[in-house]
């Protein structure tokens, strides 16, 4: 008898477990594939499940004064806005030179223009949608058109810039073994020390700049 009553105890607590867990705080989507590929030329957000793609949303991205970042980044934080400015979803994106996110608006004729300041805008209708199917370590690619992180242009950086091409220079001169910091994006000392040494090296005018004498040194330059 008492080894009945036991057997049926541990078949009440085996459902009490069973239609618990499914509920406990983890994400559905963390048990598949995902990955977010944004193109700022072409203006879209892509959501691949499983190396598939599955939805395709039209975007704002960054001014061209004020560039979204481009690169390979994971989202770190997602919630709910108080207030407008962000619509109804942000998704914060692992960028280590600034704030930017994946979000909604509240001026969705923005979108599918070069509006923000450097974030990546969504009907709102839309960031709702892609947040139910996203997690935080979700991957984001964004890409500004063949050339990786130098983007589709060379231009002159100077000490205190921020952004894409700057941790693209950090990573070669890491790679060269100049510099020993982590690639951030940030034009600071410690980069200017790592490209006066690289510029010494190379014999060519110590200038704490990045020109196209400098990237051709690095070569650091555009190809198909």
């Amino acid at each position: 008898m008492r080894k009945t009553s036991a057997c049926i105890l541990l078949a009440m607590l085996a459902v009490v477990y069973f239609t618990w867990a499914p509920h406990m705080d983890v994400p559905a989507a963390a048990h598949r594939e995902m990955l977010i590929i944004v193109d700022t030329h072409a203006l879209t957000l892509t959501l691949y499940e499983n190396k598939q793609p599955v939805k395709q949303y039209p975007v704002a991205v960054g001014q061209w004064n004020m560039p979204t970042p481009i690169g390979v980044f994971t989202i770190t934080r997602r919630f709910i806005p108080q207030g407008n400015d962000f619509g109804t979803r942000f998704l914060g994106l692992s960028i280590p030179w600034g704030q930017y996110g994946i979000h909604g608006t509240n001026n969705p004729g923005s979108i599918g223009s070069h509006a923000s300041h450097g974030c990546i805008r969504m009907f709102n209708r839309d960031v709702e949608e892609l947040y139910r199917m996203v997690f935080v370590g979700t991957k984001v690619i964004i890409e500004g058109g063949p050339y990786g992180e130098l983007g589709d242009s060379l231009t002159t950086i100077k000490p205190g810039e921020l952004g894409s091409k700057v941790r693209a220079i950090q990573r070669k001169l890491r790679a060269l073994g100049y510099y020993t910091g982590t690639p951030d994006g940030r034009y600071g000392p410690a980069t200017s020390r790592a490209l006066l040494n690289f510029k010494k090296a190379q014999k060519i005018p110590p200038i704490d700049i990045v020109d196209w004498e400098t990237y051709q040194a690095l070569e650091l330059t555009l190809f198909e």
